[in-house]
């Protein structure tokens, strides 16, 4: 009765962080490797989605949620692709989660097409969260209002708190999947753009069919078809191809980064800069002591330099470094210690820093969170 007592008394936060290492000790194995990948074409049969000029949003989702289903099961033909379907059917919103859980899937991937003006265009990725603007907020509803096609009209998801503050214990609680969804996608908003979409971020909403899933879970909006020419490229069969292919590059990155296959490199030399930017410029400002294994938490991304005194660090210690044509900030160092990094990262998320993620170095090195864990318990033995 002593034993219960004391684990009724600990606070909100040590019960979120053993919940979490808790979480994690399950989910280790099932991230690396991968072995299933849930796909999922957003709306189908009596509900067509957005529509276009001559196109509406089931269809093309279904185009390329096949295409890309194709590309990993050749690419990795021991993965087992999933779709949650893949003809013209209607599948309720948590039946699309259930289908991914009940797979025990590594991945879930939502694709969908955006609404908006016709001259509204780019591509973005959301993960469960908050929304934290209007067009945010106006992507969720319009993903939401689906269940008013279910047979009880929505009435199993009255019970589904979304409020801020439950959302926000939701991430915390889950805040492993929530690292690697953010993790797949940065991948494909940097593919997107490299394919030469207008990179509209990585984004969180509370949708509906990424709150039920157990495991990293995107919602992939692709294009706007209400755009003449996001039309064009999303109803075209090579279009289709092409957005596809950049989501099957996203996952080739986001495996091998998983299974230790691939560590990214911090380029230390200075990256392509403007003529009024002075080409002296470190690109990696850290006055603290890199070597060794280094976990800190990675908090923002930017395609712009972003000056290390910034009211939006919130006088943080900041540590940038550049990559893949993006600049990355982090804060705090935690040597060999994944577990200090962890609850630095809740009470970074607290004071709201809600896309904040852990990332590990080696010796100055990006390197895998998978690989750097392994580091740290051999260290610790």
């Amino acid at each position: 009765m002593k034993n219960v007592n004391f684990f009724i008394l600990l606070n909100t936060r040590v019960k979120i962080l053993i919940f979490s290492l808790f979480i994690w000790s399950n989910v280790k194995a099932q991230l690396n490797p991968i072995k299933t990948v849930v796909i999922d074409a957003g709306h189908g049969g009596k509900d067509p989605g957005c529509h276009g000029g001559y196109s509406n949003e089931k269809e093309v989702c279904l185009s390329m949620a096949l295409k890309l289903g194709a590309m990993i099961k050749e690419k990795y033909p021991s993965i087992k692709v999933i779709y949650t379907r893949d003809k013209d059917v209607f599948v309720e919103l948590l039946e699309r989660a259930n289908i991914a859980n009940r797979a025990k899937a590594d991945l879930f991937i939502c694709i969908h097409a955006n609404a908006g003006s016709n001259v509204a265009y780019g591509s973005e990725t959301y993960v469960l969260g908050l929304h934290r603007t209007e067009a945010q907020q106006k992507v969720m509803e319009r993903e939401n209002s689906i269940i008013e096609l279910e047979d009880d009209k929505g009435a199993k998801y009255k019970n589904f708190d979304m409020s801020p503050e439950a959302m926000i214990a939701m991430q915390l609680q889950g805040s492993v999947f929530r690292d690697y969804s953010i993790r797949y996608a940065e991948q494909l908003q940097k593919e997107f753009k490299k394919m030469g979409r207008f990179d509209r971020g990585v984004k969180e909403a509370g949708f509906y069919v990424l709150y039920k899933t157990a495991m990293p879970s995107v919602l992939i909006e692709t294009g706007f078809l209400t755009n003449p020419t996001e039309e064009k490229l999303l109803a075209d069969a090579n279009g289709q191809r092409e957005m596809a292919l950049a989501m099957f590059k996203a996952f080739e990155r986001y495996y091998n980064q998983l299974s230790g296959k691939e560590t990214i490199e911090i380029i230390k030399t200075n990256p392509p800069q403007q003529d009024k930017t002075p080409t002296n410029t470190p690109v990696v400002q850290d006055t603290k002591d890199s070597t060794g294994l280094v976990f800190r938490i990675q908090i923002e991304t930017s395609d712009k330099k972003i000056p290390l005194n910034s009211s939006r660090f919130k006088n943080l210690d900041i540590h940038e470094y550049y990559q893949d044509k993006l600049y990355k900030y982090c804060t705090g160092e935690f040597k060999n210690d994944i577990q200090g990094a962890r609850q630095r990262k809740i009470e970074l998320i607290e004071q709201g820093f809600n896309n904040a993620f852990v990332a590990a170095f080696l010796n100055g090195e990006r390197i895998s969170i998978e690989k750097a864990i392994k580091l740290a318990e051999k260290k610790s033995d």
